[in-house]
């Protein structure tokens, strides 16, 4: 038996060597006639993005192929951008309170409670050669002095023309004999998921740092850093420092303005969001034009989230747009034919899977202009082309400064406007007296009291008009009670003072 099988493995091994000129002979006749494309070469043209008849992403999307694309470098790139991120300082002198304060014995033997400075890093962007700079507003809150230096080791001492916390951005000035180097804003609508990116900041004071990553998620909301609800996710690393750096796609534009990491050590996970850049956009826009803040085109109405519950009742496959909750019969809205009741669908044929999204999508509207908004009503879907107008100032009574032996002492107050709720991040159909600003060495600063707290009513008087609370606050009394409206919530407080 062994022996018949190596008598065969002996015929074969010769047949094989007689037979190997001729295959090699054919094998170089087929190489040098054009084939048919086989499955290798389908699979390879995939690879290299060849657009077919099933392709979505484009020739311009694709992954790396061979080993020549994996060792591409973003340097270009950063070459390009880094110059025109730079690093934002801020500082404070913060008031610091001593337990002997005010007793002339104890003063004299450990003296007074001496100010402490405290300060802040961030990053910034330069959007324009003129030295407008993006950043957040967390990063220069309540600072005195805000420094600002770029790449080239020079640095500038800023000025800062317009801030908004609910959307934590900021805008800085800065000012040289040149201009600046900058970086283009790009369309954040433009992203998609997967899509690479850089970002590049200060993270943790160590100088300027580039990282990448993707684009991880859109539309991301209720994340707890402002009340915008609209973040673009990446896992590009982010690190505190940060904050207000730039977040760059492959064409070297600016897509996203880094805000905030989730995080529970402190360091980066993957887990990081920045603000879109067409908001980015709106707000540089509007600071380049004074205004003293930013405006969000007003059509009078207010909306709310619509639950699963909500809708179920209105027919609803999903919940998704947003609930009309209230429209001033006499804005824009209301002369339009939009309804309480409505849920609005998309905007100008941007779907609008949520109130954040209606938010984000309004914000970067201009004032002046049209906007279609589709809406269903009462089962039925119709079309309204409503006109984006300039939130109402109303009556305009005049702001008015407390004095006086009170809590509210160092408030300045005024009467609700549409305009005014605006400014202060309020819904625009809120009535009342409303905190304006506050004077930060005062009572009313160490009582606790913030911009945008509603007075409701003081010691048993109910407060409709800023003269009513400056009159009722001259009071000579040691004793307070009144009541308060804070973000939809009502605190009531009884003290001695």
């Amino acid at each position: 038996m062994h022996l018949k099988r190596l008598f065969l493995i002996a015929v074969c091994a010769l047949a094989a060597f007689a037979a190997a000129p001729s295959v090699r002979q054919a094998l170089a006749e087929d190489a040098a006639k054009p084939a048919d494309p086989g499955l290798s070469d389908v699979l390879t043209d995939l690879l290299h993005g060849v657009e077919g008849e099933n392709a979505t992403s484009g020739p311009d999307k694709r992954v790396p192929f061979g080993r020549e694309e994996v060792q591409l470098s973003f340097a270009p790139l950063v070459k390009q951008t880094a110059p025109a991120v730079v690093n934002v300082y801020a500082s404070q002198t913060a008031k610091v309170t001593s337990p002997f304060e005010g007793d002339p014995f104890f003063e004299e033997f450990f003296g007074r409670a001496q100010p402490r400075a405290q300060s802040s890093l961030g990053s910034g962007v330069l959007v324009d050669p003129s030295g407008v700079i993006v950043t957040n507003y967390h990063v220069i809150k309540n600072a005195d002095e805000v420094k600002v230096a770029t790449a080239d080791g020079r640095e500038f001492t800023s000025k800062v023309m317009l801030k908004d916390e609910t959307l934590d951005l900021a805008v800085l000035k800065i000012s040289a004999d040149k201009p600046f180097p900058v970086i283009a804003i790009g369309d954040s609508d433009a992203l998609e998921v997967g899509d690479l990116l850089l970002a590049i900041g200060n993270p943790f004071g160590v100088g300027q740092t580039t990282t990448s990553g993707i684009v991880s998620a859109l539309a991301r909301s209720h994340i707890g850093v402002s009340d915008s609800g609209y973040f673009i996710q990446t896992d590009a690393a982010i690190n505190p420092g940060n904050s207000g750096g730039a977040l760059i796609n492959m064409g070297g534009q600016l897509v996203g303005i880094n805000t905030a990491i989730y995080s529970r050590s402190g360091g980066s996970i993957g887990i990081g969001f920045a603000i879109p850049s067409n908001m980015v956009r709106a707000f540089a826009d509007a600071a380049k034009a004074g205004l003293d803040f930013f405006e969000r085109p007003y059509i009078g109405a207010e909306f709310e989230a619509v639950t699963p519950q909500i809708a179920e009742s209105l027919g609803m496959e999903k919940p998704t747009g947003a609930l009309v909750s209230s429209v001033d019969a006499t804005g824009p809205a209301g002369k339009a034919g939009l309804k309480p009741g409505d849920v609005v669908l998309s905007l100008n044929n941007t779907p609008v899977e949520s109130i954040e999204a209606l938010d984000y999508r309004m914000a970067t509207l201009s004032i002046g202009t049209k906007a279609t908004f589709a809406v269903l009503s009462k089962g039925q879907q119709a079309t309204l082309e409503i006109a984006l107008e300039r939130a109402p100032e109303g009556a305009k009574a005049a702001e008015v400064t407390l004095h006086g032996r009170s809590p509210f002492s160092g408030a300045k107050v005024a009467e609700l406007s549409p305009r005014l709720a605006q400014r202060l991040g309020l819904r625009t159909d809120l009535k009342g007296v409303t905190v304006v600003d506050i004077n930060r060495d005062s009572p009313a600063a160490d009582f606790g009291f913030q911009p945008g707290d509603i007075v409701r009513e003081v010691n048993g008087t109910s407060i409709d008009t800023a003269a009513t609370l400056a009159q009722i606050a001259q009071q000579d009394t040691r004793w307070w009670r009144f009541t308060v409206e804070r973000g939809g919530q009502t605190l009531r407080q009884v003290l001695r003072y």
